[in-house]
């Protein structure tokens, strides 16, 4: 965003476009004000909105012209206490599409642009109302799947992730401005011994990065759910099982084998989890040249996945086809589902269990039975049996997660140069290069180019 696109007063619907009891159109910036007051037509006769205080909510009616709009409810909050930072109004009117589409076309009329995506948001970035790190958030709460990603996110806005890394680097800016303090005034400070105390300062830093890094794939679990694939052989019930937890019939089930030629996707909730569903085809020898193609699909989504669900024929003995599943889930997280148990069973699950190494749940996909097993134990496989939110900072973000990583790396050359003995004036550019790489996830030093691509994410309103 250029200067002169900075100094615009912008507007958009900051609500969703559909027919709702309440729309809402945002207008920030220096003349957000008097672009309102130019439409704005208050109740009480002769009352401006550039003459009302801060913070003040106002009844009257939004005028094109001599049209009546619609009658509103205009909110009036002056910079630097909004949002933005900068003077905001908030029409909130009646939620039909025509109307807020009118009275924002109003708006642009009177002086506003139509906003960018994400540039309220950016603006508040740019105002320092906020961090890069809880501007990432504001989205991240909108596009929250579940509970744990939701309060997570609005932790991160919060600042959770913001003070953690703020604290990290104030270690690192002390420990530059002490060597460069003393090689500047060597007979006042002294290095003698530095490198020990260094060191001794530097491991909690690394410490505190390696445990944000080891909790990275959780988080990506919090935000985005567990990436699942079904896995077994043609009609042991991966697609009944499929539909039951879709809740509808999103997969087609036919007694005729090989029916599911390619992957389906579904987000779904099972309980308090998440879960990214994948359904494949049925695993087995087979000369159809589709059929072969969705059976190497389905082995490359195992191959990504963080669990894999085994569906098994209980009414069926185990074939050859049983036996190429089972070798695939070596070192995998893997739940074993041995269908059919309102039919005669001829497979015992204490025998698969044995045989897979994993637990096993007796369900039946056309009964519903058994979905309250195999909820709590993926519970019991991913979150200890306890899905609940702490107050432990959960990184969520593939850019921090970079950035971290990056920092790590040259705190690593820093111990690496101590241990080297190496000049203290050469330490302090690893040094200063971990405090910039951690820079980069509060928007530090961060490139006009990177915060263009960020904010051009976020829906429009935001």
């Amino acid at each position: 965003m250029g200067i002169e696109r900075y100094s615009d007063t912008i507007t958009a619907i900051g609500t969703a476009v559909s027919n709702s009891g309440i729309g809402i159109i945002r207008i920030s910036g220096s003349k957000a004000i008097v672009v309102a007051d130019r439409i704005f037509v208050s109740v009480k006769e002769g009352k401006r909105l550039r003459d009302v205080p801060t913070h003040t909510i106002h009844y009257g009616l939004i005028k094109d012209g001599d049209q009546i709009l619609d009658e509103v409810l205009v909110t009036v909050m002056r910079g630097p206490h909004s949002y933005t930072g900068e003077d905001t109004v908030e029409i909130n009117c009646h939620g039909g599409v025509l109307v807020t589409k009118k009275i924002l076309e109003a708006v642009i009329r009177n002086g506003a642009a139509a906003a960018e995506p994400g540039e309220f948001t950016k603006r508040a970035f740019l105002n320092g109302r906020i961090d890069l790190s809880q501007a990432e958030a504001v989205m991240d709460v909108i596009s929250a799947k579940n509970e744990y990603a939701m309060r997570n996110s609005v932790s991160q806005l919060k600042g959770s992730v913001s003070r953690k890394i703020k604290k990290l680097r104030e270690v690192l800016l002390y420990q530059v401005a002490y060597i460069e303090s003393a090689l500047d005034d060597p007979e006042h400070i002294s290095l003698d011994g530095y490198t020990r105390e260094l060191k001794e300062a530097l491991e909690p830093v690394v410490l505190e990065i390696e445990g944000l890094l080891k909790k990275a794939d959780d988080g990506r679990i919090v935000s985005e759910g567990i990436r699942t694939v079904i896995l077994g052989k043609p009609n042991a019930g991966k697609s009944s099982l499929m539909n039951l937890l879709v809740g509808q019939e999103r997969a087609i089930v036919t007694d005729v084998a090989g029916t599911t030629r390619d992957i389906l996707e579904e987000q779904i909730r099972l309980g308090d989890i998440s879960l990214r569903l994948t359904d494949t085809a049925g695993i087995r020898d087979t000369e159809d040249v589709v059929e072969k193609i969705g059976v190497l699909r389905a082995k490359e989504a195992a191959e990504e996945a963080d669990l894999i669900i085994y569906v098994v024929d209980g009414a069926c003995p185990l074939d050859g086809n049983d036996q190429e599943i089972i070798r695939m889930l070596k070192n995998r997280r893997v739940i074993v589902l041995l269908n059919k148990m309102d039919l005669n069973l001829v497979v015992e699950a204490k025998d698969l269990e044995e045989m897979t190494g994993h637990p096993v749940i007796e369900i039946s996909a056309k009964e519903e039975i058994g979905m309250e097993q195999l909820e709590r134990e993926i519970s019991r496989m991913f979150f200890d049996g306890k899905i609940g939110f702490n107050e432990e900072l959960v990184i969520t973000n593939v850019r921090h997660k970079k950035a971290l990583e990056d920092a790590l790396d040259s705190l690593s050359m820093v111990l690496r140069g101590i241990a080297d003995e190496m000049p203290e004036d050469f330490l302090t550019i690893d040094l200063m290069d971990a405090y910039g790489k951690l820079g980069l996830i509060i928007g530090e030093a961060v490139e006009d180019d990177l915060v263009n691509e960020i904010f051009g994410k976020f829906c429009m309103g935001k």
